[in-house]
């Protein structure tokens, strides 16, 4: 089918009528819709307890959180903050590594050319290139070797010549 048998088949399907459904399905479908239950006004049940238990319900939370503050208060009054130690605690100072050995390392993994279609419908052109970036530290003093490497793509558009 080309373009011009499409609209014509659209045209065709426009003008058709929808048939009418039997009176026997139209009585079975509605027959078997759900009524809604009918609403009755519930009691209250504010009005159906006493004014004590209402109090009660909202004092008992209240006093259990006063009686947690007051135990956290009565607790940090007795344990002191700094308990002193036996013996004093020396912490060996190390120097800090030089960053007189790192390397730096590009390498190209892929280079490729895409090509897509802007929403004006005007070809584009883009020069992709995958890379991946490694820098190495070493500190041979400590034995410290710290690699790290990183994926980049780069996408630069390129100018589509069109006639």
């Amino acid at each position: 089918m080309n373009e011009r048998d499409d609209q014509l088949f659209e045209a065709e399907l426009q003008r058709l009528v929808p048939a009418q459904a039997p009176a026997r399905l139209m009585a079975r479908l509605s027959a078997a819709i759900p009524q809604p239950p009918t609403l009755r006004p519930q009691p209250s049940s504010l009005n159906s307890q006493p004014l004590w238990w209402l109090l009660l319900r909202w004092l008992a939370p209240a006093a259990a959180a006063a009686t947690l503050v007051a135990g956290l208060l009565f607790w940090w009054t007795k344990v002191p903050l700094g308990a002193p130690h036996d013996k004093p605690v020396t912490v060996a100072r190390q120097a800090a590594p030089k960053a007189d050995a790192v390397e730096i390392d590009r390498q190209l993994v892929a280079l490729f050319d895409a090509v897509a279609q802007l929403p004006n419908g005007q070809p584009v052109r883009f020069r992709c290139r995958e890379w991946t970036d490694e820098v190495v530290f070493r500190d041979p003093a400590r034995g410290l070797i710290i690699e790290s490497r990183t994926p980049r793509l780069e996408v630069v558009p390129v100018r589509f010549e069109t006639y």
